[in-house]
């Protein structure tokens, strides 16, 4: 899970967030197959995005091609969803 700390992240266009996701796909592609892009969560400033990954420095290499910020990485280590707890 990776926090990024992007002022009015909210706010950024479809055009913007397109245009970024482009730029991270086509980094990923050029980094292999070992870390993957699942999805994000924009808020008003931060973007939380969960990635699969070998390990941090992947994903803090990542952020430097793309050029976005990394602030924090944690390794996700239980996945707990209501459907699960039935």
């Amino acid at each position: 899970m990776i926090e990024r700390e992007i002022p009015k992240a909210g706010s950024l266009s479809e055009t913007q967030i397109r245009d970024l996701s482009l730029r991270s796909l086509q980094t990923l592609k050029e980094m292999g197959p070992q870390i993957q892009w699942l999805h994000s969560y924009v808020t008003e400033d931060k973007v939380y995005c969960v990635y699969l990954a070998p390990d941090e420095d992947s994903v803090r290499e990542h952020a430097r091609r793309v050029g976005i910020p990394a602030d924090r990485v944690a390794a996700v280590r239980r996945l707990i969803e209501p459907a699960n707890l039935k």
